[in-house]
C-alpha cells in the first residue's frame, strides 16, 4: 500500500508558507555589564533575525533585545525585552566598546539618488550623519553578508574616536576620446563655485574591464581601508597598503597605532572568494603614523578571520593551503604582538584520533571568540555531520567540546562571547533555530555548560531524523586513502502507518568540499510534512571528516562521489521502509553534478531528477567559472579529455529519467550555459525535461520569489514523476 503523499499545490504551498514563517538568527551582540542599584548585574543582548516576506517579495531583517541577569558565573534570569522591530536600510552597524554609542552605515534614496550615510548615535539622538556619497572619497561601502564577512567591517577604535570600514576605491570618471566639454559648461561650473576636477577624468577608459572577486562579490574589485575621524567629520582613505592586494577583515591594532587586516593577492588574477578561503592571502599591519605596511604571516598560505585577544597581546587566525580543495581542514595559528613570533595552535588533522576530534573546518571565527583570560578560543565548526562548539587552549593546543553531550544532537553556532558569557544558536532537522546563553567554565574545571534558553523555538514533533554511517565496499575503497567512511542524514515523517513505504528524495550536497550538518533546513522539513523521506549524503570528500577524506576526492570526481551516494541509497533501501520504485535525486552545483551523473550511470534507478545550477561539463566550464581549478596553467587536449570523461554530459545518452533544471541568470560560479547544454542534449534525445530560469539570481537562487517558486517547482515535479 502506498502512503498518501500530499499532492495538491494549494496544500503544499500552505505547508511551505507555514514553515517559512520560522525566522533565522543572523547576529547577537552582548552589551556591557550594568550593576543595578540593588547590586545585581545584568546585560542586554541585541539580536538580528531574517525572514522571508512572501507578500512583499523580500527578505526582511528585524531586531529583538533580551536581558540577562547573572552573577559572573551563572545566569540568574533571562528573557526578551520588548517586541521585534523591523530594520530598514542598515548595511552595517556596531556598538562602541563602552556601549555609549552606535555606528550605522545606512543606504537610502534621497530625491531619487542612491546614497550611503555613516551615522553615529549617542544614547537617544543621532549625533552625526555623514553623507559618504557626497564626500566622493571612495566608492560604495562594502556590506557583504555579515555571516561570511569576506571584506566588510565596521570597527570602533579602542579610544572610540575613529571608525574603520572598507569601501571600493574611487575610480576616475571615464570619457570617450571624442567627448568634449563646452566652454560654457565649464564657465558655468566656475560661476556656481563648483569644484572642477579635470584630472579625475580619463579618456578612452570607459570600457576597460575590471576584475572583481567573483560570485556574490560582483563589482567588488579594489577595496580600500577608510577611517572616519568622528570629531572632525573627516574621512581618510589609508595609504601604504600594497597595490597588488585587496584588504579586508580589518581591526585596530593595540594602542590604535595602526590597522591589522587580511590582504588577498591579485595575481595571477582575481579568483572567486565566496566559499573558497584557499586564495593566497596574508596578515598585514599598516602603521598610521609612517604609513609603512608589514606582513605578519607567511606569504605562501591562505589566512582569514584574525581576532585580537582581550589583553591585546595575541592574534589568532585561520590558515590553510593555497589552491587545492576550495574548503579544507584549517590550522589555528597565533601571532604574538610583542615577540613577533608565529605559532600553530591546532594543526591539520589527517585522520581523527581516539578523542574523535576531526579538525577545524571554518572560514570565519566569531567576531568575539576569546575567553576573558585570553587563554582559550571558541570555534564552532563541523565534526562529521554535526556542527560542534569547541574550546581550544592556546597554550597547550588541547581541544575539547562544549556541546558533545547535547541530548538533542543539535548543531551549534557561536554568535558572541563577552566576559565568558556565550550567546549561541542551536538547531536540528526537527528543531528550528533557538537562542541560548551560558557561561564558559573556568579553565581547570570539568564542569559542563548550563545552557539557558532565551526563547525556545517550537520543535516539529512530526519529524524524525538520524545519522547513518556508511563504509564503502572493498572494491570502492580508495587505495591512496583507504579505510574512510562517510555519513548521511535521514529525515522522515515520524508517524508512518505500518506497512506503508515512503518515497525517498536523495540530496548530495554541493561544494564538493562542503557538508550537510544536522541543523534546521526548510525544504527537507516541508518535504517530510508532505510525506517524503529525505536522505542527505556526506560522501567522501566532505569537510568535517579529516583532511584525508577531503584529499581522497580530487581526481576521483564523477566516480568515488557518485558511488558513495548510490551505495548510501542502496543501504537505506535495505531497511524496507522506503519504496524502491519511488526514489528521486536532487542537488545543486556539485550536488547537481552528482544528480546528473547518477541518472546516467544508474539508468532507470532514479525516477525523477532535480538539478540546481548543475555542473554538467567540466571541460566547457573551466574557462568561464570564477573558480577555475588550474588558474596558473592552460589545460591541454589531454586534460580537457579527462575533464569531459568525468562529466555528466559523457553519460547523457543513457539518461531516461525526467529532469528539472533550475538556473540563475547571473550565476558566476557555475555559468548557466552548463545547464543549458544539458537541457539541449536531453531535448535532442527526447527525454522529459523542464527548465526554470531565474533573472537577477546568482548561484544561490536566494531571492524570495526564486526560492519559493523553485521549491514549488521541485515539489510538483517530484509528485508528478514519483507518484504518476
Amino acid at each position: 500500500m502506498d502512503i498518501q503523499v500530499k499532492t495538491d499545490p494549494e496544500e503544499i504551498s500552505g505547508l511551505y508558507r507555514e514553515l517559512n514563517l520560522l525566522p533565522g538568527l543572523s547576529r547577537a551582540d552582548l552589551g556591557p555589564v550594568i550593576t543595578s542599584q540593588y547590586g545585581g548585574k545584568y546585560c542586554n543582548i541585541y539580536t538580528e533575525w531574517t525572514q522571508q516576506d512572501l507578500e512583499r517579495n523580500e527578505s526582511i531583517k528585524f531586531c529583538r533585545q533580551y536581558v540577562v541577569f547573572h552573577d559572573d558565573k551563572s545566569v540568574v534570569f533571562s528573557g526578551p525585552s520588548g517586541n521585534c522591530t523591523e530594520i530598514k536600510g542598515e548595511l552595517l552597524s556596531k556598538d562602541s566598546p563602552s556601549g555609549e554609542m552606535k555606528a550605522v552605515v545606512r543606504e537610502c534614496s534621497v530625491k531619487g539618488d542612491d546614497k550611503q550615510f555613516l551615522e553615529v548615535w549617542s544614547k537617544n539622538i543621532k549625533a552625526k550623519s555623514i553623507d559618504l556619497t557626497a564626500l566622493k572619497k571612495h566608492g560604495k561601502v562594502y556590506g557583504d553578508d555579515q555571516l561570511s564577512c569576506l571584506f566588510s567591517c565596521l570597527v570602533w577604535s579602542h579610544s572610540e574616536t575613529h571608525l574603520l570600514y572598507v569601501a571600493e576605491r574611487k575610480r576616475p570618471k571615464a570619457q570617450s576620446f571624442f567627448q568634449t566639454e563646452s566652454p560654457e559648461s565649464i564657465g558655468h561650473e566656475k560661476e556656481m563655485d563648483l569644484k572642477v576636477e579635470p584630472k579625475e577624468k580619463t579618456k578612452g577608459e570607459q570600457f576597460v574591464f575590471y576584475e572583481d572577486w567573483g560570485e556574490a562579490l560582483v563589482g567588488k574589485s579594489c577595496p580600500v581601508l577608510c577611517v572616519l575621524d568622528i570629531e572632525g567629520n573627516n574621512v581618510s582613505v589609508l595609504e601604504g597598503v600594497p597595490e597588488d592586494i585587496s584588504p579586508g577583515q580589518a581591526f585596530w591594532a593595540p594602542g590604535d597605532t595602526g590597522l591589522v587586516f587580511v590582504g588577498w593577492r591579485h595575481e595571477p588574477f582575481r579568483l572567486g572568494l565566496k566559499s573558497c578561503p584557499n586564495r593566497r592571502s596574508s596578515l598585514f599591519y599598516v602603521d598610521l603614523t609612517g604609513g609603512e605596511c608589514e606582513q605578519l604571516s607567511s606569504g605562501g598560505s591562505a589566512v582569514c578571520s584574525p581576532r585580537l585577544s582581550p589583553d591585546q597581546c595575541r592574534i589568532v587566525y585561520l590558515e590553510c593551503g593555497v589552491f587545492g580543495p576550495h574548503m579544507q581542514c584549517s590550522r589555528l595559528c597565533m601571532y604574538d604582538w610583542y615577540t613577533k613570533k608565529r605559532s600553530v595552535v591546532v594543526d591539520v588533522v589527517e585522520r581523527p584520533g581516539e578523542d574523535g576530534f576531526t579538525g577545524l573546518y571554518s572560514s570565519q571565527l566569531s567576531r568575539h571568540c576569546w575567553s576573558a583570560d585570553s587563554q582559550r578560543v571558541l570555534v564552532a565548526c563541523p565534526q562529521r555531520s554535526r556542527k560542534d562548539l569547541l574550546v581550544v587552549d592556546v597554550t597547550t593546543g588541547r581541544v575539547s567540546s562544549l556541546t558533545a553531550k547535547d541530548e538533542h544532537m543539535s548543531s551549534w553556532s557561536l554568535l558572541d562571547v563577552e566576559r565568558d558569557l556565550m550567546v549561541v544558536c542551536c538547531s536540528s532537522p526537527s528543531r528550528p533555530p533557538s537562542l541560548s546563553v551560558g557561561f564558559l567554565p573556568s579553565k581547570d574545571t570539568q564542569e559542563d555548560v548550563l545552557w539557558v534558553p532565551l526563547e525556545e523555538a517550537q520543535s516539529q514533533t512530526d519529524i524524525a531524523w538520524r545519522v547513518l554511517t556508511f563504509r564503502p565496499p572493498a572494491d570502492q575503497d580508495n587505495r591512496q586513502y583507504p579505510g574512510l567512511d562517510f555519513e548521511g542524514l535521514l529525515i522522515q515523517p515520524k508517524e508512518v502507518q505500518e506497512g506503508l513505504k515512503l518515497p525517498l528524495v536523495v540530496v548530495p550536497h554541493g561544494g564538493p568540499h562542503s557538508v550537510a550538518v544536522a541543523q534546521w533546513l526548510l525544504s527537507p522539513a516541508v518535504f517530510c510534512r508532505m510525506g517524503f523521506a529525505v536522505l542527505l549524503v556526506n560522501y567522501r570528500g566532505s569537510i568535517g571528516f579529516g583532511q584525508d577524506s577531503i584529499l581522497s576526492l580530487p581526481g576521483n570526481v564523477g566516480s568515488q562521489d557518485v558511488q558513495d551516494v548510490h551505495f548510501a541509497v542502496q543501504s537505506v533501501l535495505q531497511d524496507g521502509l522506503f519504496d524502491q520504485q519511488k526514489v528521486a535525486v536532487s542537488g545543486g552545483s556539485h550536488g547537481g553534478f552528482l544528480a546528473c551523473h547518477l541518472i546516467g550511470q544508474y539508468q532507470g534507478f532514479y525516477r525523477a531528477c532535480v538539478a540546481f545550477n548543475p555542473v554538467t561539463n567540466l571541460a566547457s566550464m573551466v574557462g568561464s567559472t570564477d573558480i577555475p581549478d588550474c588558474p596558473e596553467c592552460l589545460p591541454d587536449a589531454a586534460v580537457w579529455e579527462q575533464m569531459l570523461s568525468k562529466s555528466p554530459i559523457k553519460h547523457v545518452t543513457k539518461v531516461k529519467t525526467p529532469v528539472l533544471l533550475l538556473l540563475g541568470e547571473e550565476d558566476r560560479r557555475v555559468p548557466n550555459q552548463q545547464g543549458l547544454e544539458f537541457y539541449r542534449a536531453l531535448k535532442a534525445l527526447k527525454v522529459p525535461v523542464r527548465l526554470l530560469w531565474y533573472p537577477g539570481n546568482n548561484h544561490s537562487l536566494s531571492k524570495v520569489d526564486a526560492e519559493s517558486d523553485a521549491f514549488m517547482g521541485v515539489a510538483l515535479w517530484l509528485v508528478q514523476h514519483l507518484l504518476g
